[in-house]
């Protein structure tokens, strides 16, 4: 059996890459708490975005910023597990890909900081 037999096709590639996108928001809901929040966080403000926009431009841009942080949170924890699943001791280049990946996440709260207040302040 192939690659392409095994992984299937049209339709059938499509429900499994949607099954295990689900079961990777699930396992990022049930083990980072960062990701919880961030998530609960989305639940509340992006009814805010799509009421205080204006236009589909600003609600776009002020949901998009929101849902930037959940991504980045996401790449983040993978990040994580895999340095943890390597080996748990102290290494210099564990810590810097882990501190790395923590930066880009305050990034993208940055980036939606700076969004929100664009798009709202008057």
């Amino acid at each position: 059996m192939n690659d392409k037999q095994k992984n299937g096709q049209g339709l059938a590639r499509l429900l499994r890459a949607a099954r295990c996108s689900w079961a990777g928001l699930g396992a990022a809901w049930r083990n980072e708490e960062a990701f919880r929040q961030e998530a609960l966080m989305v639940v509340v403000l992006m009814p805010l975005a799509l009421w205080l926009g204006e236009n589909g431009i600003e609600r776009a841009l002020l949901g998009a910023s929101l849902l930037l942080v959940l991504v980045v949170e996401l790449l983040n924890s993978s990040i994580e597990a895999t340095v943890d699943r390597i080996g748990l001791e102290r290494h210099e280049l564990a810590g810097r890909a882990k501190d790395i990946g923590s930066a880009a996440v305050g990034c993208a709260i940055a980036v939606g900081v700076f969004v929100w207040v664009c798009v709202l302040w008057p």
